[in-house]
């Protein structure tokens, strides 16, 4: 036992232990602007109707189809009752917001500082704007008042958003919202993914888990699956919304 240990000691001795180039200590104060964002989104959102949330890329130009879609599928959200929020930026989400604001209802912006792409739109009431310095708040604000996710092709930042969403769900973190995928041709690829490689190859998801991604290309079938969850025969999905902290 002595021998094993003293061998360890001196791989210890031999081994260069990485050092930090630079490191710098976070000021406890920096909590006190994490709770105040916290504090800021809850009694904005909290005055708001319930919403459904909309995703998608900041690049999207609007001469581009999935633009004019995703401004038809807010406008219709709109006409079922919903407001909408978007991350208050410009591509999909000025398009949503869009809808929006030009048919009359509620139109909500979660922007975000960014050195790049991100700024207001033109299609949210000041009043219904939030500048988030934190992506986690930010996330807490979509997840928590949107009664359902309409996902439009986008990078990154999109699959982070939908994933964590579905996470939520698949876990029991949330409330199970309908997560909508609008774009078959962008998003039939991936979910045969997770469908041939995660699910039925590795087994890291369930079979039940797949049908949380429904794809539709139509904006009626989008409120189609909303209305269905919320008005079926069944009645057993209430608005609210979807956690409590």
């Amino acid at each position: 036992m002595s021998d094993h240990l003293d061998i360890n000691a001196n791989k210890h001795e031999l081994r260069q232990l990485k050092k930090w180039s630079e490191i710098k200590g976070e000021n406890s104060w920096t909590m006190f602007k994490v709770i105040a964002e916290f504090v800021d989104g809850f009694e904005t959102l909290n005055r708001f109707d319930p919403c459904v949330s909309i995703f998608g890329s900041a690049r999207t130009k609007p001469d581009d189809k999935y633009y004019q879609l995703a401004t038809d599928i807010a406008a219709k959200c709109i006409d079922e009752g919903f407001g909408v929020i978007t991350g208050g930026g410009p591509g999909i989400m000025e398009a949503a917001n869009k809808g929006a604001y030009m048919h009359g209802g509620l139109s909500v912006g979660l922007n975000i500082d960014l050195p790049f792409e991100q700024f207001n739109n033109p299609y949210i009431d000041a009043s219904k704007t939030l500048h988030h310095r934190y992506f986690f708040v930010r996330k807490v604000m979509f997840v928590k008042y949107a009664q359902a996710f309409i996902v439009c092709p986008g990078g990154f930042g999109t699959l982070d958003e939908m994933f964590e969403v579905l996470t939520l769900i698949q876990t029991n973190k949330i409330s199970q919202v309908p997560v909508i995928l609008v774009g078959s041709e962008y998003w039939t690829g991936l979910k045969q993914w997770v469908i041939d490689v995660m699910c039925k190859q590795f087994n890291n998801v369930s079979e039940k888990d797949i049908d949380l991604l429904p794809i539709v290309d139509d904006p009626d079938d989008v409120v189609s699956i909303i209305r269905k969850f919320y008005d079926g025969s069944d009645r057993i999905h209430s608005i609210k919304p979807n956690y409590e902290l």
